[in-house]
């Protein structure tokens, strides 16, 4: 995993998803008006372009939907190689999150690997990163 982080800048409309790891739950946004998970955060649900979006909490786990084994040092606090992945989260249809999955040897990564939610605290901002489960 990259020891090397850049972080988000939090506004109005990202804030409760960067700093919804504090408590351990993964938020995503979900439309009251016909239950659409929304991702990224927008102030419009694209499904049927309701303003009624809210925060909504999720389990965290998912499965490994894509991923990349990257080795390239793109900057000189990295280190490599890491797993770059697109995980498909459970409970909210339709999101895939692109993440790191950590705490395994990246050849051990494939798709399907079931995967659950940790988060990386850098002050009030908590990285949603995944480890196997299986």
């Amino acid at each position: 995993m990259p020891a090397f982080r850049v972080l988000p800048r939090l506004d109005r409309d990202n804030r409760f998803f960067w700093t919804s790891g504090a408590d351990g739950w993964l938020r995503f946004l979900k439309c009251n008006a016909c239950d659409t998970f929304v991702h990224p955060p927008q102030p419009v649900c694209p499904a049927c372009l309701s303003d009624s979006v809210a925060p909504a909490a999720v389990a965290g786990t998912g499965v490994v939907h894509s991923f990349t084994v990257n080795h390239q040092k793109w900057h000189p606090g990295m280190t490599v190689p890491f797993v770059i992945a697109r995980i498909a989260i459970d409970g909210a249809p339709g999101v895939i999150l692109t993440s790191n999955v950590m705490g395994c040897d990246p050849a051990d990564v494939d798709i399907d690997d079931p995967v659950r939610v940790v988060f990386e605290q850098h002050d009030e901002v908590y990285v949603p990163l995944f480890e196997k489960t299986a």
